[in-house]
């Protein structure tokens, strides 16, 4: 009897364990979406000093990795946790999550948390990405993204580069070099919020429900390129 009630009892305390983790990072991964509204919502706040209307509108996928955390001593590192919508033939698809990890060799001293945007601009970015496991070489698939403007004028960004990487410390945008570092499906962040597994390839191409926590990301996303063009037509006014 004892034995029984002991094993119920087990049962019971993993049972409320597994609910509490699974509260735990649908708020997470809620929060997560809410950070990534703020951190477009801020580019758009400085479209003479952000990301060009040009590039955003030409952009196929909008990953938004808020506060990735780099740094270290001796051997550098990131890592962070963000969402990822692509352009489908009926609008931006559901988010997909992603995390961010990777490292890099070299003396450096310190740890910063940066807000990072990656924009991806070709097919070969795109289908990079739905591979669910992307690692940004360097060798023509990722660069620092022009900003400013007019920044775009003149690069070859449209004709090689899979993706532009752009990243904001202290309120201010540049561009950011990310080579060495891993993109991939977050699995647990997955669970969270679609109630079940679901393959990467078919969020992001638009084979999954927006779930109605991430309204507000992709208004933001569907909005940013069109507010650009019209911050930018205000500046060039003046």
């Amino acid at each position: 009897m004892k034995k029984t009630m002991s094993m119920l009892l087990i049962s019971v305390v993993g049972m409320v364990g597994t609910y509490a983790w699974a509260g735990s990072a649908r708020q997470d991964s809620v929060a997560r979406l809410d950070s990534a509204v703020e951190v477009l919502h801020a580019i758009m706040a400085t479209p003479d000093k952000g990301i060009p209307e040009e590039v955003l509108s030409n952009a196929k996928c909008i990953l938004v990795v808020p506060n990735l955390i780099k740094g270290g001593f001796i051997f550098g590192g990131k890592h962070g946790r963000g969402v990822a919508t692509c352009r489908t033939v009926d609008g931006w698809s559901a988010p997909a999550f992603v995390s961010v990890g990777g490292g890099s060799a070299g003396l450096q001293i310190g740890l910063e948390g940066v807000d990072l945007v990656m924009l991806v601009m070709n097919d070969q970015g795109f289908q990079h990405l739905l591979s669910s496991k992307f690692e940004l070489t360097g060798e023509g698939s990722v660069a620092a993204g022009p900003v400013g403007r007019h920044a775009s004028a003149g690069t070859d960004w449209k004709m090689n580069t899979e993706v532009l990487t752009y990243s904001r410390s202290k309120g201010v945008f540049a561009g950011l070099t990310l080579e060495g570092a891993i993109v991939e499906q977050d699995n647990d962040s997955t669970r969270a919020i679609y109630g079940k597994q679901m393959m990467f390839r078919d969020i992001l191409s638009g084979k999954a429900s927006t779930p109605r926590s991430a309204d507000a990301f992709l208004k933001a996303v569907s909005d940013a390129g069109q507010q650009a063009k019209i911050a930018e037509a205000r500046e060039d006014k003046k």
